[in-house]
């Protein structure tokens, strides 16, 4: 097994796994609901096409998460995410300030939490421009694929 030569080789790894877990789990989530419920919110929200987005989105998450777990075609499909991303910042999460944590009250059973705020988006965003930026990584399918080729063609 080769030494990591520097933890910096680390760093996009550990983006993928929690972006990618993270949209996986959102995807899933609408997935499994079924997608009435999402098509219902695009359409309050105003989103264009909420039927067609409300179908593809969701697919978009699953999919792409997977895809940005392994870090396969990573600065690709970190594109149409960081879409989705901005576009349920601008959407829905920014009219409700920006702490992911919203406070709106407390009962005899403990606080009382309103809609989320747009932070987390941030980090999202913050973290797909990061493997835009870097790609996968050296523990990508990105970068197997890139070092295959070159044993190819040597």
């Amino acid at each position: 097994m080769k030494k990591i030569k520097s933890y910096y080789e680390l760093a996009p790894l550990f983006l993928r796994v929690a972006i990618g877990i993270g949209f996986i789990v959102h995807g899933w989530a609408k997935i499994s609901r079924g997608t009435g419920g999402f098509e219902k919110l695009l359409t309050l929200v105003g989103v264009p096409f909420a039927h067609l987005n409300a179908q593809f989105v969701p697919y978009l998450e699953l999919l792409g998460g997977i895809a940005v777990l392994i870090g396969l075609y990573t600065r690709f499909i970190s594109i149409p995410l960081l879409i989705t991303m901005l576009v349920a910042m601008f959407t829905i999460h920014i009219n409700y300030g920006f702490s992911s944590v919203n406070t709106i009250g407390l009962t005899e059973m403990g606080p009382k939490f309103g809609p989320p705020g747009y932070e987390i988006n941030v980090i999202y965003i913050a973290g797909l421009l990061s493997l835009i930026l870097t790609g996968g990584g050296q523990y990508s399918v990105d970068n197997f694929i890139s070092n295959s080729k070159k044993k190819l063609n040597n």
